[in-house]
């Protein structure tokens, strides 16, 4: 039996945005890296953060079910121009909701919040060791 996928969610899955590399290692720039392979998914997350503490760009690239490239896709549109506090506030909950996610993929809301969350770690602790 096929899992029952939302407009939005196939729409992400079809057209994901954001997609692609930020240049790793720049100061500005948090980079995180979740899942593993051999269970199916892995999401890289990073966010480039200008200077008044504002993401002012985020870009993912993500191997795993549609579930998980349209959850990294809405999210990646979600968090730009929020501020990292506001970015880290969001909850895979709100993404199950919007997706509309079948109960069976709600790992892959984690996953990407999760992502989002670790990217803004790195971020945070780069700026603790420029200081």
């Amino acid at each position: 039996m096929r899992t029952p996928y939302s407009p939005l969610l196939l729409e992400h899955f079809q057209q994901p945005r954001n997609v692609g590399t930020l240049e790793r290692g720049a100061a500005q720039t948090g980079t995180a890296v979740v899942g593993a392979l051999e269970q199916g998914q892995l999401l890289q997350w990073q966010l480039h953060v200008a200077g008044d503490a504002i993401i002012d760009a985020v870009r993912f690239k993500a191997y795993g079910c549609p579930a998980t490239i349209a959850c990294a896709s809405l999210l990646s549109e979600w968090v730009q121009g929020q501020s990292l506090e506001q970015a880290a506030s969001l909850d895979a909950n709100r993404l199950v909701a919007a997706l509309a996610l079948p109960p069976l993929k709600l790992h892959c809301a984690l996953l990407a919040q999760d992502a989002l969350r670790a990217a803004i770690d790195d971020y945070r602790r780069q700026q603790a060791v420029l200081a």
